[in-house]
């Protein structure tokens, strides 16, 4: 058993496409806004001092999440599409 990669789980440096929103409501819009749609090739650029927010290249854009919010948008691998050669794997279940 799987758990689905999120956004938040990618490190530095690693890219995947968003595979689904699970945000609902204007947190949802907002997101779609962003250019946060499915197929849309997201890279992480690195945290904060703190380890959040974390800044993300979208679109061209550099956008910060918060970790919490990026928990929310479900990732796939996008090193098929050569956007990264370093692909996101799925969590393990915890046992």
């Amino acid at each position: 058993m799987f758990h689905e990669a999120t956004l938040s789980s990618l490190r530095q440096g690693q890219a995947a496409k968003v595979a689904v929103l699970k945000a609902q409501g204007s947190m949802r819009r907002r997101f779609q806004d962003l250019g946060l749609i499915e197929g849309t090739a997201v890279e992480c650029l690195g945290a904060g001092p703190l380890g959040d927010p974390c800044a993300y290249l979208i679109r061209g854009a550099v956008i910060a999440l918060r970790q919490c919010d990026a928990s929310t948008i479900v990732i796939g691998p996008a090193y098929a599409a050569g956007v990264l050669a370093s692909p996101v794997s799925p969590l393990p279940a915890a046992e």
